[in-house]
């Protein structure tokens, strides 16, 4: 009645106020009076450890104790290179005493192929790289393999992109011209520039101010104007377009029909006679005065490898939806623009902190926190990712459409190539560009494939593990201990030990109770999950 909120427990919230065009924010955080806490002493790695820190000490929140190594190792081979480390790996970095050694893993592990891979796959998801009506294979796999050598070289973020915008020529020629040839509406095109790149949704203000942004009518079609002179010819092969500036065209507002100015979304009206607007808008998004393209890619990064972004979800950045840590995210995009925007340089920074290496198992301070990273949360692997663990585990070997034998699901380079598994484990299809695509929740389908479908009972067979080591002598608690390594990297409980023995000890032939220990293992939560 009195127009009064109250807090009735500990925590944090945001306030918003809008008045015609105008939005503002405030964040607050509230604590009952007279509550008591005392800050504990806390080792940091690096700066991610003091800004998360800060944010949990005004927060009275106690983080979580580090994870141990062989959860550690487990959790670094699935985020940075997506495979589960081998069994002479995991042995390696248990039996390594140096103190430094989860940071030497990082640097190893950034080294290798598989991480290209990641993130290639992960690039190609937000650029829609697939066949489609516009599109046919030639001129994909050209756009993939452009993507695929600049990660591989660690080309700088920045550089990439504009060369990705600004793109001209020939589909074939210059494969980065497709990225206009997969989206070839003027409007929809701004919309996933700005989404992918800025993590701006500007699709309300397409019609109407939009109602929890700063967004206006006039912004959204002023953005798209950038793209209004795209040009497209068939080149001399009829399966290649040839992408140009027309030099004409303008974005006319719905409402009395003016011709909008190209104008950077809460920026300036550049000058762009004479010139081509893609490459002024280009050389603007990617660089230090667009205060949300470093912020952006970083909150990408940091939702990899946390389940979450610092502003969730990564592609909805808004005024009604702050960041978790603002200081955390600034300063993340601060250290990617010192960087030149290295790739990789970023993800070390988050890898090697304290924050990322938490357990999951909570304290009484942080069990309610599910934002404020204070302790690890479980994730579900990623349907490419979770394929290629079961292969690898059961020895053996996947064929997509496109890639020889023995492929991985992470190196699949067309969206509309998926197989019953990685569509009903959530893979992106990669028909718009919303991280709501790659689909991370479980659910029962997921569940009763893996109980009866036949991928896991195919490939037990077929890879013939059990019966092999057998063959070789392998005693059965030799066998038990791989196969828990295999799969859930750890070798099992003297309870779990002793309860497997205690059923093989009556059998004749362990080879049955064996596969069975195999399939539950590869059908549990543990493998399932990344912890």
């Amino acid at each position: 009645q009195q127009g009064l909120v109250t807090a009735g427990k500990r925590g944090e919230a945001f306030l918003m106020a809008r008045f015609e065009t105008h939005t503002v924010g405030s964040h607050f955080i509230t604590l009952p009076k007279g509550f008591q806490y005392n800050a504990p002493q806390l080792p940091e790695n690096n700066y991610v450890d003091h800004l998360v820190n800060e944010k949990l000490k005004r927060l009275r929140i106690n983080p979580s104790e580090l994870c141990t190594d062989e959860e550690f190792v487990r959790r670094a081979y699935l985020d940075i290179v997506g495979v589960l480390p081998s069994v002479e790996e995991y042995t390696k970095f248990m039996s390594n005493a140096d103190p430094k050694k989860r940071d030497a893993l990082v640097d190893e592990l950034l080294g290798r192929k598989e991480f290209v891979e990641m993130w290639v796959m992960k690039w190609a998801e937000l650029l829609q790289i697939r066949t489609n009506n516009q599109i046919t294979t030639k001129p994909m796999l050209r756009y993939y393999e452009w993507l695929q050598e600049r990660v591989a070289k660690n080309y700088p973020m920045d550089k990439m992109v504009q060369e990705l915008l600004s793109a001209k020529g020939g589909t074939f020629a210059n494969a980065a011209t497709n990225y206009y040839q997969i989206e070839r509406d003027t409007l929809k095109t701004s919309e996933n520039v700005a989404q992918v790149f800025m993590g701006m949704r500007t699709q309300c203000a397409q019609c109407h101010n939009h109602p929890f942004d700063r967004w206006t009518m006039d912004d959204y079609y002023s953005f798209a104007a950038f793209f209004a002179q795209i040009g497209r010819k068939q080149g001399e092969d009829p399966r290649e377009i040839i992408i140009f500036n027309a030099g004409g065209g303008e974005v006319a507002h719905p409402i009395g029909g003016r011709q909008m100015k190209p104008k950077f979304l809460g920026g300036a009206v550049p000058d762009v006679a004479g010139k081509d607007r893609r490459e002024v808008m280009a050389t603007w998004l990617a660089s230090k005065e667009n205060p949300y393209f470093a912020k952006n890619l970083a909150n990408i990064v940091w939702s990899h490898f946390f389940g979450q972004g610092i502003i969730d979800q990564v592609d909805d950045v808004r005024v009604s939806n702050p960041p978790s840590n603002a200081e955390l995210i600034d300063e993340l995009g601060k250290k990617f623009t010192e960087y030149n925007y290295d790739f990789k340089k970023l993800v070390r920074d988050i890898c090697t902190s304290r924050i990322y290496q938490l357990s999951t198992k909570t304290n009484e301070t942080n069990a309610l926190d599910d934002r404020n990273f204070s302790h690890a949360t479980l994730r579900r692997i990623r349907s490419e990712v979770l394929l290629d663990c079961i292969t690898l585990a059961t020895q053996t070997k996947d064929k997509f459409g496109g890639l020889p034998l023995g492929s991985r699901a992470v190196q699949i380079a067309d969206g509309n190539t998926s197989t019953y598994f990685l569509t009903t484990f959530g893979r992106a299809t990669r028909d718009s560009v919303c991280s709501c695509e790659v689909k991370m929740e479980p659910n029962l389908s997921q569940a009763l494939h893996l109980l009866n479908g036949d991928t896991i009972n195919s490939k037990l067979q077929q890879g013939g593990l059990i019966d092999l080591r057998l063959k070789e002598g392998k005693t059965p608690p030799q066998i038990i201990e791989e196969m828990y390594l295999r799969t859930l990297t750890r070798k099992p409980t003297e309870k779990e030990l002793a309860a497997l023995n205690g059923v093989l000890v009556n059998e004749k032939d362990p080879k049955p109770v064996l596969e069975d220990v195999f399939w539950s293992l590869l059908n549990s939560r543990e493998f399932v999950f990344n912890h």
